[in-house]
């Protein structure tokens, strides 16, 4: 095919389709509908796509309260560096309160006892540590590929349709326009019919057929909610061997506090 004519083809389509649009838009022409399973489908998608984003943003705001800390992590991410390993706040507060201990003097009550809680506090951070990391690996991660491939292969799937279905009701318009031709002015009124069939013909095919591909795509959601399930199981797992150590070395140094002082 002749290039200059390739590319003046697909400027007669995009110009096709603006206009197309636009019509649609002031109410003056006509619009392809999809089926309902279709819409049932897309529906089903954008909604389980909204309600990721939010999940993923407030296990983030969970796991790391700070939205400073929260936008370095972003854009290091997109950048494709290493997050910063950085401590937490439990982490410090046993880092200050040992510190504190050694200088009051380690010998001594309130020393010894600081140098105690100071070490269960920085035990209670590696914990949080563990957690953040088994929490970001096993549920926001999986996620975040869903979106990036999955949610991505959707929405490039229905531009393409929605591309087709603008030619589609282009060339229907074009159709209906040559069929309402007077045929006293319009001597070719019969060609101008004929060639707008046969375009209306490979616009219809083309358009059931990246229906059929877009519904393949979205079907699709449904096994990845399944993987969701798992991995919503996975969160909940990790929080309860989280929140059980805890409790375990908290308990513990309350036990041997107890012991101590009877």
């Amino acid at each position: 095919m002749n290039p200059f004519a390739k590319v003046a083809g697909g400027a007669a389509s995009l110009f096709s389709r603006a206009v197309q649009f636009t019509e649609e838009r002031l109410g003056h022409a006509e619009k392809t509908e999809h089926d309902p399973q279709y819409l049932q489908l897309a529906d089903r998608a954008d909604k389980t796509r909204q309600w990721t984003e939010k999940i993923i943003k407030h296990v983030e705001g969970v796991l790391q309260p700070n939205p400073n800390l929260r936008m370095e992590d972003f854009l290091m991410e997109k950048l494709g560096e290493q997050r910063r390993s950085r401590t937490t706040s439990l982490e410090q507060l046993g880092v200050v309160m040992m510190e504190a201990g050694n200088d009051v003097g380690p010998s001594g009550s309130y020393g010894n006892l600081l140098l105690k809680v100071g070490e269960m506090e920085k035990r209670l951070g590696q914990s949080e540590l563990e957690f953040i990391r088994q929490a970001a690996s096993e549920f926001i991660i999986p996620l975040k590929n869903f979106l990036d491939t999955d949610i991505k292969n959707i929405l490039k799937e229905q531009k393409v349709l929605e591309t087709r279905r603008l030619d589609l009701d282009a060339v229907k318009g074009k159709l209906k326009k040559a069929k309402s031709l007077d045929p006293v002015k319009a001597k070719d009124k019969d060609e101008q019919i004929g060639r707008a069939e046969n375009e209306l013909r490979i616009s219809q095919t083309d358009f059931d057929r990246q229906v059929e591909t877009t519904k393949l795509l979205l079907e699709g959601i449904e096994k990845a909610q399944a993987h969701h399930e798992r991995c919503l199981k996975d969160l909940v797992e990790a929080q309860v061997q989280y929140y059980a150590q805890c409790y375990e070395q908290v308990k513990s140094l309350q036990e041997q506090l107890q012991h101590e002082l009877n």
